[in-house]
């Protein structure tokens, strides 16, 4: 692949959903650039006219690559996966997928965007963490239900999948908030 068409990873180093995006491209092998995108420098500089021209949504990830510009991290999983299905992210088969994707959807969707900056500036300096906690603690608790019937050696059976990519950075998260150790 040529330099001019590299890749380019716009991303903040604790983002999940930018971790998530980066497990990915090393796990498929794709070679990529960051651009960092520091969400708290200066205001945060997601806000700056330049990248809201790449993301109206003023959030990281974005993905650069194959002459589009892809925001949402699992939007940018499941490109990866249709233009560069190996490995596979998702299974072939078709329930297997729809557990991938509702684990997914729980982490990316039902716990992570409760916990993220924006929300936690929203409620309160003091009150941050005890929020934080209760919105890990509960996502996790469903999760833990949801994962008894599907697991194997990961998330879904034995091979990992697009879960496993939301789930590391959420446990993360989780370990940062004083979840689990």
């Amino acid at each position: 692949m040529a330099e001019s068409s590299k890749p380019i990873l716009y991303s903040y180093f604790r983002s999940s959903c930018s971790w998530r995006v980066r497990i990915a491209l090393v796990l498929k092998g794709i070679d990529y650039a960051t651009v960092p995108i520091n969400l708290v420098k200066d205001g945060g500089q997601q806000f700056s006219e330049e990248f809201q021209a790449l993301n109206p949504m003023m959030q990281v990830p974005a993905l650069k690559i194959d002459g589009l510009t892809i925001g949402q991290s699992l939007a940018i999983i499941e490109y990866l996966e249709e233009t560069r299905p190996a490995p596979r992210l998702l299974p072939q088969d078709p329930k297997k997928r729809a557990s991938v994707r509702m684990i997914s959807d729980l982490i990316a969707s039902g716990i992570q965007p409760l916990q993220n900056l924006s929300v936690l500036k929203q409620v309160g300096k003091e009150n941050q963490l005890a929020w934080a906690q209760n919105v890990i603690s509960s996502g996790f608790n469903a999760l833990e239900k949801i994962l008894q019937s599907t697991a194997g050696k990961y998330c879904v059976g034995d091979e990992v999948s697009m879960a496993d990519l939301c789930l590391v950075p959420q446990v993360a998260n989780a370990e940062s908030c004083q979840i689990c150790e």
